[in-house]
């Protein structure tokens, strides 16, 4: 690893001369992509050049030669190894592979699945969830689509999440999240499980993905309600259907059809983008070490006790007795428990714990 932080150090110093480069600086597109590659391993290098250092001050005081001040010296060289030690496991955590997708916005879509008219109420309770996250974290939130259920709640929601580091965070969130709970509905006060689906997205927009208008099946209608009353007069909402995949996809939150279809089609580009990953994950093997879950939809992710008042997120076996305050959208205990475990996982994968 010394040789490889040895590299990293040879390269920031490079990227540093040619950002006094006049031909550079006057150059806008490339002093951005120079200086975004600085600053992707500044964090490294600062880290690095004090590590540096700690061990140079433990090598000169293990050269005192006078026993008196080298035993006032000991404390002095065990707090240096300690600091050592610390900076090196901050270090081998920078210097796992970023995903490139991690500072992207995203789309999520939130379905009722297993549960009928309870599925859908979860589902309902889901996005009041992860508004409230988005809140927390001073993010904006755009609706893309929805269907509302019958009783409550969504059979189907889809929204746009704005903010700084989205992906990173929501990441984990794809899966089938599972609610244990007593429904408005039971008379006999029985607890019944019911599912909704999760699916994350990073939004596509700085993504070459290749869709030919030839592929695309392009359907207009009215915009309709709760109940199928029609919100307006004029065919604003838009359906598109991509023909190779067979991927669907709606839109008729705005007033506007075009401005729908351009919703339509960055939801589109998302889904086919999410597609295409999971089938080079499948070829490469996806059952690496360095994967927190599949990240299918299908795949049982999490458990919402209401009589236990317990979340359990049965990936990482993480339980947390605060069910009403996660509701409310204090995930930070959970998600932050699943980066750490992704790092680990990495950190393995990558061989970077070894001594």
């Amino acid at each position: 690893m010394d040789e490889k932080l040895k590299s990293i150090k040879e390269k920031y110093l490079e990227l540093e001369k040619k950002l006094s480069n006049p031909e550079i600086l006057n150059d806008y597109k490339k002093l951005k992509t120079i200086s975004k590659q600085k600053s992707d391993i500044e964090d490294i290098i600062t880290k690095y050049d004090l590590y540096l250092k700690a061990g140079k001050d433990i090598e000169e005081l293990n050269h005192i030669e006078d026993d008196e001040m080298y035993a006032l010296a000991k404390d002095e060289i065990k707090n240096l190894e300690d600091e050592r030690k610390k900076l090196l496991e901050e270090i081998k955590v920078l210097l796992i592979p970023k995903d490139e997708n991690d500072d992207k916005n995203i789309i999520m879509e939130i379905r009722g699945a297993a549960g009928g008219d309870e599925a859908n109420i979860f589902a309902g309770d889901l996005y009041r969830m992860y508004t409230r996250y988005a809140e927390k974290n001073n993010w904006k939130m755009e609706l893309i689509h929805s269907v509302d259920g019958t009783s409550g709640g969504f059979s189907q929601i889809e929204f746009l999440i704005k903010g700084e580091n989205v992906y990173s965070k929501l990441k984990y969130e794809s899966g089938a999240h599972r609610v244990q709970r007593v429904p408005e509905t039971e008379s006999q006060g029985r607890v019944h499980t019911s599912t909704a689906t999760v699916l994350v997205m990073p939004e596509t927009d700085d993504i070459n993905i290749d869709i030919k208008e030839s592929d695309i099946k392009t359907d207009v209608y009215h915009s309709s309600g709760a109940g199928g009353q029609s919100v307006n007069t004029t065919n604003s909402a838009v359906r598109l259907t991509h023909i190779p995949t067979g991927i669907v996809v709606t839109c008729q939150n705005e007033r506007s059809q075009i401005k729908n279809k351009e919703q339509a089609m960055k939801v589109l580009k998302a889904k086919i983008y999410d597609e295409e990953q999971r089938k080079k994950e499948q070829i490469e093997g996806n059952e690496r070490k360095s994967k927190i879950g599949t990240g299918d939809r299908s795949e049982k992710i999490r458990t919402y006790n209401y009589p236990q008042n317990r979340v359990t997120d049965h990936r990482i076996n993480f339980s947390v007795m605060n069910l009403d305050k996660v509701m409310d959208g204090n995930l930070d205990e959970i998600i932050e428990s699943l980066i750490i475990e992704d790092q680990r996982l990495k950190l393995e994968g990558s061989g970077l714990n070894e001594n």
